[in-house]
């Protein structure tokens, strides 16, 4: 693995839990390129703690926003434009990068973060609920990732099994389940750890 990039089908969904958990597993790197919200813990914070990363492996982000909104509408609260020539991917690695939300959330007025994504050339995870919908949403998303050229390394499916749900969104898109990750409570980074590692394999995400 040199570097991959962790998305999701929604916001809210689990996946900076799911970042930490494969960022300790693979001894990785950390970045979140825009954290929008600084009110509440940061992704970056999230992902230290609970994956018990160190803070020279979390990466600073490339753009700090308060209001906790889509990043477009988040830096015009502040006057910022965000400018994509800052989101470089930084060199060290291995690295895991977690993007914002789901996969068209605008960064800018211009730029899809999916486009961004596309850009980069690196391959995705994507995480995906077990709960209702996410058959839809799964495979809506994948079809943006295939519609772009992007490599996709498979689904990490994050809440309660439903295997049925989870074998459709493999058949109809030719994608590998990586694994599910269950509900983790109470969530501490030993329980997560451990959850991580009885559902998924780390040379996967090689």
């Amino acid at each position: 693995m040199s570097a991959l990039i962790v998305t999701g089908t929604d916001t809210g969904i689990g996946k900076t839990v799911f970042a930490a958990a494969l960022t300790h597993a693979l001894g990785a790197f950390y970045w979140k390129p825009v954290q929008s919200g600084l009110e509440e813990e940061t992704d970056s914070e999230t992902v230290a703690r609970f994956g018990r990363v160190p803070p020279e492996r979390i990466l600073p982000e490339a753009y700090r926003l308060k209001l906790p909104a889509s990043p477009h509408l988040s830096a015009e609260a502040e006057g910022v434009a965000i400018d994509p020539a800052r989101l470089l991917v930084p060199p060290q690695r291995p690295l895991v990068i977690e993007g914002a939300g789901g996969l068209m959330v605008p960064l800018t007025r211009d730029l899809l973060t999916i486009d961004l994504f596309a850009h980069w050339g690196l391959p995705v995870v994507l995480c995906a609920r077990t709960a209702l919908g996410t058959i839809n949403h799964t495979l809506l998303s994948i079809e943006a990732l295939k519609a772009r050229n992007i490599p996709i390394k498979g689904i990490a499916f994050i809440g309660e099994e439903m295997r049925d749900s989870q074998d459709v969104i493999a058949a109809f898109s030719g994608v590998k389940v990586l694994g599910c990750l269950p509900p983790v409570a109470p969530l501490t980074p030993e329980a997560l750890q451990a959850a991580f590692a009885g559902a998924f394999e780390a040379r996967d995400f090689l």
